[in-house]
């Protein structure tokens, strides 16, 4: 392995762990501190937009239906979303998010903004496209082994 490989493996573990305390460290700080990165994620993978179902959103986050299930039981509680029954077919049911889910998805997404602002700051175009081929390469491997 080269010296340059080792950096960026490094550099990725440092950054994937880094994400997630900076997300658990600022969520304790907030007004949504009655919930996990768990919980977080979920309510993201959920989405303002989709409606999906809970299979759908456990399938996105690689977790059983049941484990989802419990997990979207307990964001109900805490009224971050809401189920309600498909206007065409009447079996489905689909997740929805409350006002405070929203405030929350908003927050959550500001925040990856600003991270991936912070990322890019200072790239030319060429720089923008090596990093969104590696990015892709990255993404089509855990694809592969998800």
């Amino acid at each position: 392995m080269t010296n340059e490989y080792q950096q960026i493996n490094e550099a990725l573990i440092k950054i994937y762990n880094g994400i997630l305390w900076v997300e658990e460290k600022e969520l304790c700080k907030s007004t949504f501190s009655d919930l996990t990165i768990k919980d977080l994620h979920a309510v993201d993978a959920i989405s303002m937009y989709d409606h999906q179902t809970v299979s759908q959103v456990a399938k996105k986050l690689h977790l059983t239906p049941g484990t989802m299930t419990a997990m979207t039981d307990r964001l109900i509680k805490k009224g971050y979303v809401e189920r309600k029954r498909d206007k065409a077919d009447r079996r489905i049911i689909r997740l929805y998010l409350t006002n405070k889910g929203r405030v929350l998805y908003r927050a959550h997404r500001a925040f990856h903004n600003m991270m991936v602002k912070s990322f890019l700051k200072g790239m030319d175009a060429e720089e923008l496209s090596i990093v969104n081929k590696a990015i892709h390469n990255l993404e089509d491997f855990l694809n592969e082994h998800a």
